[in-house]
């Protein structure tokens, strides 16, 4: 009697990717849509050459959020907003979904690409999280680049926090728009091993006080990865700690066995709404699913699926 191994097929990788939730159609002239679009698709190229050539899913979230990190046009890295005292405070988190290994950073100042130093503290530290000056004192230990805080400064971002400073003092808070308390960069992807891995990366929100953190960089909330599942969020913080918005899209997949897009959506568009927040995530399971839910009037985002396309879209219905 003869016998046959039947081998399952490689998963084809799938790299999806987010400048930040809050998008508002009238702030997107011709020429920043361009030079946004062109920074994401710049993104998705660095991550999806690293799957392509048969390299892992953290490898490619890493290339792609380093990429946005570098932009001006997205709040992470070099276009972090400013908080309340005039200093951008960075915070970042990255989550290997095949061994549940993860490594974050918050309140950095120094740090060019905050994503890098936290894949520092997953893999050179037995620590997850590390903050201020004793994140970047690790920074230092390990070759991680620092830079003068000047390099974070954009004139844009600078007259964001005085705009906010003047609504504030106005008690108008209110009437900011969401980019104010939005705004982060993502990816989640699927390699041809069949690993998941998940990155987020913030200059958090204008005009931020006392060392405020939000979800980016806690594990569960704004970043998470396990074998089934992968999230990166983007939003407002404060109700993605809550509700523990990346667990909780994750533990829908393995526990009630919901799809991808029905456990994002259920999180994105009930459980954060009914507390009051708002957002978006992208979120992708091992089979290459992905799915990417928001509740504002838009959302940069970008992903390379199966097919092996590009695709960019800022708005909803794109």
């Amino acid at each position: 009697m003869s016998s046959a191994t039947v081998t399952a097929a490689a998963p084809r990788p799938v790299l999806v990717i987010h400048g930040g939730a809050g998008v508002i159609s009238r702030d997107l002239t011709p020429e920043r849509r361009r030079l946004v679009e062109a920074d994401l698709r710049a993104a998705l190229d660095a991550g999806y050459g690293v799957l392509k050539a048969g390299g892992s899913s953290l490898d490619a979230v890493s290339r792609a959020v380093v990429v946005l990190e570098d932009s001006p046009w997205f709040n992470a890295g070099r276009g972090a907003v400013f908080n309340h005292d005039g200093r951008n405070e960075l915070d970042a988190a990255i989550m290997d979904g095949s061994t549940r290994r993860a490594g974050s950073v918050a309140g950095v100042h120094r740090v060019k690409n905050p994503v890098l130093l936290a894949r520092a503290v997953m893999e050179r530290s037995p620590h997850v999280m590390l903050v201020g000056d004793g994140a970047e004192a690790f920074a230092q230990t390990v070759g991680v680049t620092l830079v003068d805080p000047s390099y974070f400064r954009t004139e844009e971002r600078w007259q964001q926090l005085q705009q906010a400073l003047q609504a504030e003092v106005a008690k108008q808070e209110a009437a900011l728009p969401p980019a104010f308390r939005h705004g982060t960069v993502g990816a989640v992807a699927l390699d041809a091993q069949g690993r998941l891995a998940a990155a987020t990366s913030t200059g958090g929100m204008t005009n931020k006080r006392w060392g405020r953190i939000g979800d980016a960089p806690v594990i569960g909330a704004g970043t998470y990865a396990d074998a089934r599942c992968a999230v990166s969020a983007t939003g407002w913080g404060e109700f993605y700690i809550r509700t523990v918005a990346a667990r909780s899209i994750c533990a829908r997949v393995a526990w009630k066995k919901e799809s991808v897009a029905a456990a994002a959506q259920a999180v994105v568009m009930d459980d954060v709404p009914a507390l009051g927040g708002d957002g978006g995530v992208i979120a992708l399971d091992a089979h290459g699913n992905f799915a990417m839910p928001f509740n504002t009037e838009g959302m940069f985002r970008g992903w390379i699926d199966r097919d092996g396309k590009a695709h960019v879209a800022m708005l909803k219905g794109e």
